[in-house]
């Protein structure tokens, strides 16, 4: 995958690579500080007017099994909710910004979200207080927006999934914050490439074990390391439904990909180790050895040539 990425051999009193002059431990070095929980603003409403999923009052989504092929009438939904999703994480993308705290993120989602009258999905979803994820540095997924400023150098994933006419769109990216160091930039680079090779790998009469192999190849040869926590998901008009989408090379992952089988993928790439340990919010998940990790995810449908993109 070429070079070294220059700042993994900068010690703490070189020049910085950015070439400010200033010394790299005082300048783009990536923090080592671990993201801690900050405080939590008071859950957002949403009109009444916007229909929601059963679990918005209840937080219990009960049974989440559907049907693995939709029918052409909820793809065609599915594009609808889909196309809210994405313009909603471009909204948000767009305000990230050394500064900025998640929650602010949060709210500027919060806002499009209802906007465009679709109701965002993670809010009450299993008792989720948010209505987007903010994962910043080593939390790997299901951070939850708080007070926590972003600073210069941080990466931050924004995940974004609405509910529109009886259906989800789900989606997310990984934003640099300001200035970030070449090993982060690489990261995030890597991590999209991954999606999109995974998403080539989506043919129908082929198992789903070949979306994971051809992820795990691409970051393995760039140095870097998929989680096994968290895998791709059915989706439709459950948030996750039974199907079950591995990032990594699982040779049990045999099921059959079929046209208008509809699904996630979204890995999860790590610096350091792929393993992770959960915070005691229940929710929030971090690189066991503090490294940083990035993810992008869309949400496709099976088609005869391959994957429609249905967040793009």
């Amino acid at each position: 995958m070429g070079e070294s990425p220059p700042a993994a051999s900068l010690k703490a009193n070189d020049p910085c690579w950015c070439g400010s002059g200033r010394k790299f431990k005082r300048c783009h070095r990536p923090s080592t500080e671990p993201v801690r929980p900050h405080q939590l603003s008071e859950r957002r409403l949403v009109p009444d007017s916007i229909a929601r999923p059963a679990y918005a009052v209840s937080g219990d989504p009960g049974p989440e099994e559907e049907a693995l092929v939709r029918p052409p009438e909820l793809i065609e939904a599915m594009r609808r909710a889909g196309a809210v999703a994405a313009q909603v994480l471009a909204t948000a993308g767009a305000a990230v910004r050394p500064g900025i705290t998640t929650d602010e993120l949060d709210a500027i989602a919060h806002d499009e979200c209802v906007r465009l009258g679709a109701y965002p999905s993670p809010l009450n979803y299993k008792g989720f207080p948010k209505s987007i994820c903010t994962s910043v540095n080593e939390v790997i997924c299901h951070g939850i927006p708080d007070k926590r400023e972003l600073r210069d150098g941080d990466i931050v994933n924004i995940d974004v999934t609405v509910y529109l006419d009886g259906v989800h769109g789900d989606t997310n990216a990984t934003f640099p914050v300001g200035r970030v160091d070449p090993v982060s930039r690489r990261l995030i680079s890597v991590t999209r490439q991954c999606l999109e090779l995974g998403m080539a790998a989506v043919r129908p009469g082929r198992p789903i074990s070949d979306m994971g192999q051809a992820i795990e190849l691409h970051a393995e040869a760039a140095g870097f390391s998929v989680v096994r926590s968290f895998v791709g998901h059915g989706i439709g008009q459950v948030f996750h439904s039974q199907l079950v989408i591995p990032h990594y090379f699982d040779p049990r992952a045999e099921t059959v990909m079929e046209e208008g089988m509809t699904f996630t993928i979204e890995p999860m790439i790590n610096v350091g180790t792929w393993r992770a340990r959960a915070w005691s919010d229940g929710w929030t998940t971090v690189t066991a050895d503090g490294s940083r990790s990035a993810q992008f995810e869309h949400t496709l449908v099976v088609t005869a040539k391959g994957a429609e993109v249905l967040t793009g």
